[in-house]
């Protein structure tokens, strides 16, 4: 009797085992509706995950073939989902959530990126008298652009160290532009990232007046990939396992040395910045609570008129 009983569970481990390590068998793999997803790329810091995934093939073997489309510009980048030019984007959380107040139809596909300590900070250039925000109630500040997430969080970061949000000018120039306009006087500091922050502080000496990602704007999240809403409907098999892979693909950001390593290949940026760069940190999946936050943020600073409610933007079943 225990020879049957042995044989019959060494048969029962066989049958689970070829189940386990096949990967669960031909019945769960997800079989997309279409084979290729044409992706909008934007900053390489943010992205840089997704980039590294792509290019080794990691979204092949999971059985999507990612086409990469640089697109810089965010709002045309959320136009182009609209008209099907893409099929997913990258975008600003602040951009997409504008977007769809507004009546865009989008639905999230993946969370970018998240901000850390020195990530996004106020700048100045060496001899400055904008030392400290709290003593001057008037300020210019330079942004890349206007309502977007240099106002937003400069506004944040300025209200808590007792500055009227009202009370400050915003003034729009690129990054590359930004140490020209601290120089002319156009702006008291101008608002960075990485790894315009890194490479000012090298070629400039430039100083880090106030970290922006502290108080309400700590671990902030700070950019998404996303699909139109039409989309979503008509291909939501491609897209679960596009989030699947993304989310084994954003794993890499934990390893901050493979990222930095991969910087000046995926990103075009040269291996000493990418070696000083302050890194974020990269979510493996989406959180509506962690997302409402910014929507949040937007709505108290009178940036969204009404409430988003960001869980409504999540795929169904992905819900935290």
């Amino acid at each position: 009797m225990r020879a049957v009983t042995a044989v019959l569970v060494l048969a029962l481990v066989v049958v689970s085992g070829c189940s386990m390590f096949s990967g669960g068998g031909g019945e769960n793999k997800i079989t997309p509706e279409r084979s290729t997803l044409r992706v909008g790329v934007g900053n390489g810091i943010d992205t840089a995950p997704l980039r590294m995934a792509v290019a080794d093939g990691a979204f092949t073997r999971a059985g999507l073939r990612v086409d990469l489309v640089e697109e810089p510009d965010q709002d045309r980048a959320l136009s182009r989902l609209a008209s099907g030019d893409l099929d997913v984007s990258f975008a600003s959380d602040v951009a997409l959530f504008k977007a769809a107040a507004a009546g865009g139809a989008f639905q999230l596909q993946g969370e970018a990126y998240t901000s850390s300590q020195y990530t996004m900070a106020l700048v100045t250039l060496p001899g400055s008298k904008y030392t400290d925000p709290a003593k001057k109630k008037t300020t210019t500040i330079a942004v890349n652009m206007l309502d977007d997430l240099g106002t937003l969080t400069t506004r944040s970061m300025l209200a808590a160290s007792g500055v009227n949000p009202e009370k400050v000018k915003f003034v729009v120039r690129s990054f590359e532009e930004m140490p020209d306009a601290l120089r002319a006087g156009d702006a008291d500091a101008a608002w960075m990232t990485e790894p315009f922050i890194t490479k000012a502080a090298a070629q400039l000496g430039a100083k880090i007046v106030v970290d922006s990602a502290r108080g309400a704007t700590i671990d902030f999240p700070l950019s998404a990939y996303a699909s139109s809403g039409l989309f979503a409907q008509s291909n939501p098999r491609t897209l679960a396992l596009f989030r699947s892979a993304l989310g084994e693909a954003q794993q890499r950001g934990d390893d901050q040395g493979a990222v930095r390593q991969a910087l000046p290949r995926v990103a075009g940026i040269d291996q000493t910045t990418a070696a000083l760069v302050a890194l974020g940190s990269y979510p493996t999946s989406l959180n509506a609570v962690r997302l409402q936050r910014v929507a949040d943020l937007m709505h108290s600073s009178g940036m969204l008129a009404n409430r988003l409610d960001v869980q409504a933007l999540l795929p169904k079943g992905d819900l935290p």
